[in-house]
């Protein structure tokens, strides 16, 4: 075989490799390469992954896809597989996808809906008893925070302690990185920090177990509005595919049954298609804010 023959069929393997898996042409969403969803760890990792399997029959019921699903051991992983090829849908956080996209070309196919709107916020938890009354008082406090990629448990609260003279870097006590949003709020609850950030209202998601939550951890204050996480893609999945999942998902969130398993996963009441433009106000404001998301992603 000549050299030139040899180096063109290589070059066609790898630019398909993502689609066709050159080595034994397995088509992406076959049993032998199956299409990668992968989570976010923002909440119980076992509910999360109960949670994926199901969309991920649901999504393969209604294509004949195989999709897997797993989550990922932080914020950061999920989005570094999506750029690694690793996984191939990423259910993001606001700020991940952010970076996702201007690191990787990751590319937002559907948002997520919360009791009305595409929009959520952020808040301050601390226990009913400590004495604090405004975030001013958050000076030389400890602090559990959720991950640094979180929107609401890490980024966009530190904007608001800038805000507020407090220098989250140098101003503040112990600081924990919890992991999780329920994390957050059962280490508050718990006194094992003195404030804790987390979305708006994280504290139901411990409330089976700790049924007095409410009363014992209340609301400091809330953030700004923060548009809602993305389902996203990664930048060449096949348009015909991407498009197929974009609409069983659709479809899988007005059923009851779909609309358990997103309740269950991330507290999702539904999904909206979305385009990238959609996160451009909130770019504006992180830009405000002095955050540059190219020097992030470098």
């Amino acid at each position: 075989m000549k050299k030139q023959t040899l180096s063109t069929i290589l070059m066609l393997c790898l630019a398909l490799f993502v689609l066709v898996g050159c080595g034994g042409g397995d088509t992406l969403g076959t049993a032998d390469n199956p299409i990668v969803m992968s989570f976010v760890p923002s909440g119980d990792t076992q509910e999360i992954i109960a949670s994926g399997n199901e969309l991920a029959e649901m999504i393969t019921e209604r294509t004949d896809l195989v999709i897997e699903a797993n989550v990922g051991t932080d914020f950061a992983a999920v989005r570094e597989a999506m750029g690694a090829g690793q996984a191939h849908i990423g259910w993001l956080n606001t700020f991940n996808y952010i970076l996702a996209n201007e690191t990787y070309g990751v590319d937002v196919g559907l948002v997520t809906e919360r009791f009305g709107s595409t929009f959520y916020n952020g808040q301050f938890n601390v226990r009913a008893d400590s004495g604090i009354a405004a975030i001013g008082d958050l000076a030389g406090k400890s602090v559990c925070w959720v991950d640094p990629n979180s929107t609401s448990g890490y980024i966009i609260p530190r904007i608001m302690l800038a805000a507020n003279g407090i220098d989250p870097e140098t101003d503040l006590g112990n600081q924990i990185e919890a992991g999780s949003h329920n994390n957050v709020i059962t280490q508050v609850y718990n006194g094992d920090c003195d404030f804790g950030a987390s979305f708006v209202d994280a504290r139901g998601t411990i409330e089976e177990d700790f049924p007095d939550v409410n009363e014992q951890v209340v609301v400091l204050a809330t953030t700004t509005d923060i548009p809602n996480d993305a389902v996203a893609f990664i930048s060449d999945m096949d348009p015909e595919i991407r498009q197929q999942i974009v609409d069983a998902l659709l479809d899988i969130a007005s059923t009851e049954e779909g609309q358990t398993a997103l309740n269950e996963l991330y507290s999702i009441d539904s999904l909206q298609s979305a385009e990238d433009s959609f996160y451009d106000a909130f770019r504006a404001d992180l830009s405000k804010a002095g955050i540059d998301i190219e020097e992030l992603a470098d």
